[in-house]
């Protein structure tokens, strides 16, 4: 897995003090994301919707409003 860009703002744009452990969203060579966010799969998967489901490897992860705002004109359409 390669990252190849940042989807988004950098965190010190959205306020982060050090600029540096901030929730992130980026773009992967195979067209997957990859994100840094919270880690909240105790938290809220009894909370998931009866049609969805994680498998054992994988986490809920939360991240801020403004992350997913701010790198939506990067999110491709297609």
């Amino acid at each position: 897995m390669k990252i190849v860009r940042r989807i988004g703002v950098p965190p010190r744009a959205r306020g982060s003090l050090s600029g540096e452990t901030c929730p992130d969203i980026f773009e992967l060579a195979d067209g997957n994301f990859a994100v840094i966010g919270t880690e909240a799969t105790d938290v809220l998967d009894s909370e998931l919707p009866s049609d969805a489901a994680r498998a054992d490897y994988e986490r809920i992860v939360v991240v801020s409003r403004e992350t997913l705002i701010r790198a939506k004109a990067d999110i491709p359409d297609a």
